[in-house]
Protein backbone atom coordinates (compact mmCIF):
# COMPACT_ATOMS: atom_id res chain seq x y z
CA UNK A 1 0.00 0.00 0.00
CA UNK A 2 1.17 3.28 -1.00
CA UNK A 3 0.07 6.96 -0.49
CA UNK A 4 0.01 10.19 -2.73
CA UNK A 5 -0.47 13.81 -1.84
CA UNK A 6 -1.37 16.27 -4.15
CA UNK A 7 0.45 19.11 -2.72
CA UNK A 8 1.30 20.94 -5.79
CA UNK A 9 -1.27 23.97 -5.69
CA UNK A 10 -0.21 28.12 -5.02
CA UNK A 11 -2.92 28.40 -1.75
CA UNK A 12 -4.09 31.43 -3.98
CA UNK A 13 -7.47 31.16 -1.93
CA UNK A 14 -5.40 31.14 1.20
CA UNK A 15 -3.39 34.38 0.50
CA UNK A 16 -2.31 35.95 2.02
CA UNK A 17 -1.20 33.60 4.39
CA UNK A 18 0.66 31.44 1.42
CA UNK A 19 2.46 34.36 -0.58
CA UNK A 20 5.70 32.78 1.57
CA UNK A 21 4.87 29.48 3.12
CA UNK A 22 3.66 26.92 0.72
CA UNK A 23 -0.12 26.02 1.89
CA UNK A 24 1.32 21.93 3.26
CA UNK A 25 3.15 23.55 6.01
CA UNK A 26 0.59 26.34 6.86
CA UNK A 27 0.76 25.51 10.60
CA UNK A 28 -2.55 24.56 12.49
CA UNK A 29 -1.96 24.88 16.48
CA UNK A 30 2.04 25.04 15.61
CA UNK A 31 2.21 22.29 13.78
CA UNK A 32 3.19 22.17 9.73
CA UNK A 33 -0.37 21.05 8.68
CA UNK A 34 0.97 17.97 6.01
CA UNK A 35 2.05 16.03 9.24
CA UNK A 36 -1.25 15.93 9.97
CA UNK A 37 -2.08 13.92 6.96
CA UNK A 38 0.98 11.63 7.53
CA UNK A 39 -0.04 10.94 10.96
CA UNK A 40 -3.62 9.60 9.06
CA UNK A 41 -0.87 7.65 6.97
CA UNK A 42 1.28 5.90 9.60
CA UNK A 43 -1.94 5.08 11.76
CA UNK A 44 -3.37 2.99 8.40
CA UNK A 45 0.32 1.50 8.48
CA UNK A 46 0.80 3.36 4.80
CA UNK A 47 4.75 4.28 5.22
CA UNK A 48 5.68 4.70 1.73
CA UNK A 49 4.65 8.05 0.48
CA UNK A 50 5.08 10.32 -2.52
CA UNK A 51 4.41 14.20 -2.52
CA UNK A 52 3.25 15.69 -5.53
CA UNK A 53 4.48 19.26 -5.68
CA UNK A 54 5.03 22.01 -7.93
CA UNK A 55 4.61 25.65 -6.08
CA UNK A 56 7.86 26.18 -3.28
CA UNK A 57 8.70 22.49 -3.51
CA UNK A 58 11.95 22.80 -1.73
CA UNK A 59 10.08 24.15 1.26
CA UNK A 60 8.46 21.33 1.56
CA UNK A 61 11.21 18.94 0.43
CA UNK A 62 13.60 20.22 2.93
CA UNK A 63 11.30 20.24 5.81
CA UNK A 64 10.44 16.49 5.60
CA UNK A 65 13.82 15.31 3.62
CA UNK A 66 13.43 11.25 2.68
CA UNK A 67 11.05 10.69 5.73
CA UNK A 68 13.36 9.15 7.92
CA UNK A 69 12.29 11.37 11.12
CA UNK A 70 8.69 10.52 10.37
CA UNK A 71 9.28 7.03 10.12
CA UNK A 72 8.53 6.64 7.03
CA UNK A 73 9.67 6.90 2.93
CA UNK A 74 9.05 9.70 1.39
CA UNK A 75 9.83 10.38 -2.29
CA UNK A 76 8.95 13.95 -4.80
CA UNK A 77 7.53 13.96 -8.19
CA UNK A 78 7.83 17.80 -8.92
CA UNK A 79 5.62 19.46 -12.02
CA UNK A 80 6.95 22.25 -14.33
CA UNK A 81 3.71 22.86 -15.46
CA UNK A 82 -0.16 22.25 -13.86
CA UNK A 83 -0.89 18.74 -14.85
CA UNK A 84 -4.72 18.69 -12.69
CA UNK A 85 -5.36 16.43 -10.14
CA UNK A 86 -4.87 13.29 -12.29
CA UNK A 87 -2.59 14.55 -14.03
CA UNK A 88 -0.41 14.94 -10.56
CA UNK A 89 -0.68 10.91 -10.22
CA UNK A 90 0.20 10.40 -13.65
CA UNK A 91 3.22 12.39 -13.30
CA UNK A 92 3.94 10.18 -9.94
CA UNK A 93 3.59 7.09 -12.02
CA UNK A 94 7.53 5.97 -11.37
CA UNK A 95 6.69 5.88 -7.86
CA UNK A 96 3.52 4.28 -7.63
CA UNK A 97 2.97 0.83 -8.16
CA UNK A 98 0.42 -0.59 -6.10
CA UNK A 99 -3.00 0.54 -4.34
CA UNK A 100 -2.57 4.14 -3.62
CA UNK A 101 -4.28 6.01 -1.20
CA UNK A 102 -4.64 9.56 -2.65
CA UNK A 103 -4.97 12.88 -0.86
CA UNK A 104 -6.15 16.42 -1.65
CA UNK A 105 -3.62 18.53 -0.11
CA UNK A 106 -5.68 20.71 1.84
CA UNK A 107 -7.85 18.04 3.39
CA UNK A 108 -8.50 18.07 6.95
CA UNK A 109 -9.94 14.98 9.11
CA UNK A 110 -9.65 12.32 11.40
CA UNK A 111 -10.88 9.68 8.97
CA UNK A 112 -9.94 5.77 9.73
CA UNK A 113 -8.25 5.22 6.60
CA UNK A 114 -7.58 1.31 7.42
CA UNK A 115 -11.69 0.79 7.49
CA UNK A 116 -11.59 2.87 4.21
CA UNK A 117 -9.16 0.58 2.65
CA UNK A 118 -10.31 -2.56 3.98
CA UNK A 119 -13.85 -1.23 2.30
CA UNK A 120 -12.17 -0.99 -1.00
CA UNK A 121 -10.62 -4.16 -0.54
CA UNK A 122 -14.12 -5.73 -0.19
CA UNK A 123 -15.49 -4.29 -2.55
CA UNK A 124 -12.31 -5.24 -5.00
CA UNK A 125 -12.87 -1.79 -5.99
CA UNK A 126 -10.67 -0.05 -8.97
CA UNK A 127 -11.62 3.02 -7.45
CA UNK A 128 -13.02 4.19 -4.10
CA UNK A 129 -14.44 7.60 -3.00
CA UNK A 130 -14.69 9.12 0.07
CA UNK A 131 -17.57 11.31 0.62
CA UNK A 132 -18.81 12.94 3.83
CA UNK A 133 -21.97 15.37 4.05
CA UNK A 134 -22.09 19.03 4.05
CA UNK A 135 -24.81 21.59 4.77
CA UNK A 136 -24.19 23.86 1.24
CA UNK A 137 -22.98 20.74 -1.16
CA UNK A 138 -23.06 22.88 -4.22
CA UNK A 139 -19.34 24.58 -3.40
CA UNK A 140 -18.23 20.68 -3.72
CA UNK A 141 -18.63 17.72 -6.28
CA UNK A 142 -21.34 15.99 -5.59
CA UNK A 143 -21.78 12.17 -5.85
CA UNK A 144 -24.41 10.31 -5.84
CA UNK A 145 -24.13 5.91 -4.88
CA UNK A 146 -26.88 3.14 -4.45
CA UNK A 147 -27.38 1.03 -1.33
CA UNK A 148 -24.13 -1.10 -1.97
CA UNK A 149 -21.78 1.75 -1.91
CA UNK A 150 -21.62 2.02 -5.96
CA UNK A 151 -21.25 5.06 -7.45
CA UNK A 152 -23.62 5.80 -9.98
CA UNK A 153 -22.86 9.58 -10.87
CA UNK A 154 -20.63 12.34 -10.09
CA UNK A 155 -21.25 16.59 -10.15
CA UNK A 156 -18.95 18.76 -10.36
CA UNK A 157 -20.00 21.75 -7.92
CA UNK A 158 -23.80 21.31 -9.35
CA UNK A 159 -26.12 24.38 -9.92
CA UNK A 160 -28.80 24.42 -6.87
CA UNK A 161 -31.55 22.80 -9.02
CA UNK A 162 -29.27 20.23 -9.79
CA UNK A 163 -28.65 18.92 -6.26
CA UNK A 164 -29.95 15.49 -5.32
CA UNK A 165 -27.62 14.45 -2.28
CA UNK A 166 -25.84 16.35 0.44
CA UNK A 167 -22.83 13.82 0.47
CA UNK A 168 -19.66 15.12 -1.73
CA UNK A 169 -16.27 14.50 -2.57
CA UNK A 170 -14.25 14.42 0.32
CA UNK A 171 -10.71 14.49 -1.86
CA UNK A 172 -9.57 11.21 -0.39
CA UNK A 173 -9.62 8.39 -2.84
CA UNK A 174 -8.39 4.60 -3.03
CA UNK A 175 -6.71 3.86 -6.45
CA UNK A 176 -5.63 0.21 -7.91
CA UNK A 177 -2.44 1.38 -10.47
CA UNK A 178 -3.98 0.06 -13.95
CA UNK A 179 -5.86 3.05 -13.67
CA UNK A 180 -2.53 5.10 -14.34
CA UNK A 181 -3.08 3.94 -17.99
CA UNK A 182 -6.54 5.67 -18.41
CA UNK A 183 -4.82 9.20 -17.88
CA UNK A 184 -2.69 10.58 -20.66
CA UNK A 185 1.09 11.41 -19.57
CA UNK A 186 2.09 15.08 -19.81
CA UNK A 187 -1.30 16.84 -20.11
CA UNK A 188 -3.45 18.61 -17.97
CA UNK A 189 -6.13 15.90 -16.19
CA UNK A 190 -8.84 15.79 -13.13
CA UNK A 191 -10.19 13.06 -11.31
CA UNK A 192 -13.42 15.38 -11.13
CA UNK A 193 -14.28 16.04 -14.95
CA UNK A 194 -12.13 13.26 -16.51
CA UNK A 195 -11.06 10.48 -14.55
CA UNK A 196 -14.30 9.79 -12.77
CA UNK A 197 -17.20 9.75 -15.55
CA UNK A 198 -13.97 7.65 -18.12
CA UNK A 199 -14.35 4.74 -15.09
CA UNK A 200 -18.63 5.04 -15.06
CA UNK A 201 -18.43 5.08 -18.40
CA UNK A 202 -16.34 1.89 -18.28
CA UNK A 203 -18.54 0.56 -15.81
CA UNK A 204 -15.05 -0.03 -13.73
CA UNK A 205 -16.53 -1.15 -9.60
CA UNK A 206 -16.14 2.74 -8.70
CA UNK A 207 -17.27 2.85 -5.16
CA UNK A 208 -18.55 5.47 -2.25
CA UNK A 209 -16.69 5.07 1.41
CA UNK A 210 -19.08 7.54 3.17
CA UNK A 211 -17.10 8.95 6.41
CA UNK A 212 -19.98 10.81 9.14
CA UNK A 213 -16.89 12.18 11.09
CA UNK A 214 -15.12 15.58 11.12
CA UNK A 215 -13.77 16.87 7.59
CA UNK A 216 -12.34 20.21 6.60
CA UNK A 217 -10.88 21.86 3.79
CA UNK A 218 -8.34 24.51 5.07
CA UNK A 219 -7.95 26.00 1.31
CA UNK A 220 -9.91 29.43 3.02
CA UNK A 221 -8.13 31.93 5.87
CA UNK A 222 -11.70 31.92 7.45
CA UNK A 223 -11.61 27.44 7.48
CA UNK A 224 -7.89 27.54 8.28
CA UNK A 225 -8.76 29.45 11.50
CA UNK A 226 -11.56 27.85 12.20
CA UNK A 227 -9.57 24.17 11.65
CA UNK A 228 -7.37 25.77 14.49
CA UNK A 229 -10.10 26.51 16.68
CA UNK A 230 -11.52 23.25 16.38
CA UNK A 231 -8.19 21.30 17.65
CA UNK A 232 -8.11 23.68 20.64
CA UNK A 233 -11.71 22.78 21.39
CA UNK A 234 -11.08 18.76 20.72
CA UNK A 235 -14.10 18.67 18.06
CA UNK A 236 -11.60 16.32 16.28
CA UNK A 237 -11.94 13.34 18.66
CA UNK A 238 -8.58 11.69 17.81
CA UNK A 239 -6.44 14.63 18.13
CA UNK A 240 -5.72 16.46 21.40
CA UNK A 241 -3.71 19.61 21.21
CA UNK A 242 0.18 19.50 22.84
CA UNK A 243 0.09 21.96 25.89
CA UNK A 244 3.43 22.79 26.97
CA UNK A 245 4.63 24.52 30.66
CA UNK A 246 5.44 28.17 29.49
CA UNK A 247 8.22 29.63 31.70
CA UNK A 248 6.68 32.86 32.98
CA UNK A 249 9.19 35.67 34.61
CA UNK A 250 8.97 35.67 38.16
CA UNK A 251 6.57 37.19 39.64
CA UNK A 252 4.68 37.86 36.26
CA UNK A 253 2.50 34.48 35.83
CA UNK A 254 -0.13 35.90 38.05
CA UNK A 255 -1.43 38.86 36.14
CA UNK A 256 -1.69 36.80 32.61
CA UNK A 257 -4.31 34.86 31.78
CA UNK A 258 -4.33 32.49 29.36
CA UNK A 259 -7.61 30.45 29.20
CA UNK A 260 -6.92 26.69 29.13
CA UNK A 261 -7.85 26.09 25.89
CA UNK A 262 -5.24 28.03 24.03
CA UNK A 263 -2.38 27.01 22.99
CA UNK A 264 0.97 28.97 23.11
CA UNK A 265 4.19 28.21 22.29
CA UNK A 266 7.36 28.55 25.46
CA UNK A 267 9.70 30.43 22.96
CA UNK A 268 7.17 33.71 23.39
CA UNK A 269 7.62 36.52 25.25
CA UNK A 270 4.65 37.64 27.48
CA UNK A 271 4.37 40.62 28.97
CA UNK A 272 2.09 41.46 32.33
CA UNK A 273 -1.37 41.71 31.74
CA UNK A 274 -1.44 39.67 28.87
CA UNK A 275 -4.95 37.56 28.37
CA UNK A 276 -5.08 34.58 26.07
CA UNK A 277 -8.75 33.05 25.18
CA UNK A 278 -9.21 30.09 22.47
CA UNK A 279 -6.29 30.99 20.86
CA UNK A 280 -2.95 29.75 18.82
CA UNK A 281 0.07 31.45 19.66
CA UNK A 282 2.82 30.34 17.70
CA UNK A 283 6.78 30.14 18.61
CA UNK A 284 9.18 33.46 19.24
CA UNK A 285 5.75 36.01 19.28
CA UNK A 286 5.89 39.04 21.80
CA UNK A 287 2.90 40.01 23.57
CA UNK A 288 3.37 43.61 25.47
CA UNK A 289 1.69 45.04 28.34
CA UNK A 290 -2.12 44.12 28.47
CA UNK A 291 -2.33 42.69 24.91
CA UNK A 292 -5.64 40.22 24.66
CA UNK A 293 -6.15 38.03 21.90
CA UNK A 294 -9.08 36.11 21.71
CA UNK A 295 -10.24 33.41 19.48
CA UNK A 296 -7.05 34.22 16.76
CA UNK A 297 -4.15 32.70 15.65
CA UNK A 298 -0.59 34.25 15.70
CA UNK A 299 1.67 32.94 13.62
CA UNK A 300 5.39 32.89 14.35
CA UNK A 301 7.38 35.91 15.74
CA UNK A 302 4.27 38.31 15.30
CA UNK A 303 4.70 41.38 17.77
CA UNK A 304 1.58 42.23 19.50
CA UNK A 305 1.97 46.04 21.01
CA UNK A 306 0.70 47.57 24.47
CA UNK A 307 -3.04 47.05 24.94
CA UNK A 308 -3.93 46.07 21.72
CA UNK A 309 -6.61 43.43 21.34
CA UNK A 310 -7.38 41.35 18.20
CA UNK A 311 -10.46 38.82 17.84
CA UNK A 312 -11.31 36.31 15.22
CA UNK A 313 -7.88 37.28 13.22
CA UNK A 314 -4.93 35.34 11.83
CA UNK A 315 -1.58 37.36 12.18
CA UNK A 316 0.80 36.14 9.65
CA UNK A 317 4.74 35.88 10.17
CA UNK A 318 6.74 38.40 11.82
CA UNK A 319 3.39 40.86 11.84
CA UNK A 320 3.89 44.18 14.35
CA UNK A 321 0.60 45.09 15.79
CA UNK A 322 1.10 47.99 16.66
CA UNK A 323 0.45 49.80 20.56
CA UNK A 324 -3.90 50.27 21.28
CA UNK A 325 -4.43 48.84 17.95
CA UNK A 326 -7.76 46.71 17.35
CA UNK A 327 -7.89 43.96 15.04
CA UNK A 328 -11.30 41.77 14.27
CA UNK A 329 -11.95 39.37 11.66
CA UNK A 330 -8.77 40.02 9.74
CA UNK A 331 -6.72 38.14 7.94
CA UNK A 332 -2.76 39.51 7.69
CA UNK A 333 -0.24 38.52 5.72
CA UNK A 334 3.67 37.87 6.77
CA UNK A 335 5.59 40.44 7.39
CA UNK A 336 2.47 43.12 7.98
CA UNK A 337 2.34 46.21 10.40
CA UNK A 338 -0.20 48.08 11.82
CA UNK A 339 0.22 51.56 13.07
CA UNK A 340 -0.54 52.63 16.83
CA UNK A 341 -4.64 52.74 17.54
CA UNK A 342 -5.28 50.89 14.07
CA UNK A 343 -8.59 50.31 14.36
CA UNK A 344 -9.46 47.54 11.74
Amino acid sequence: MQALILAGGEGTRLRPLTIYTPKPVVPIVNRPFLFYQLDLLKHAQVHDVTLALSYQPNKIADLLGNGLEQGMTIRYAVETTSLGTAGAYKNSQEHLTQTTVVFNGDIFTDINLADVIAFHREKQAAATIVLTTVVQPEAYGVVESDETGRVLRFREKPSPDEITTNTINAGIYVLEPHLLDRIPAGEKFTFEYHLFPALLEANEPFYAYVWPGYWSEIGTPQRYLQANLDVLNERIQTLKPERKPLNLPTGESESVRIDQRSVVDPSCLIKPGVEIINSVVGPNCVLEERARIEHSVLLASARVGKSAEITGSVIGKSAIIGRNAKVADAILGDKSSLTDYTIT
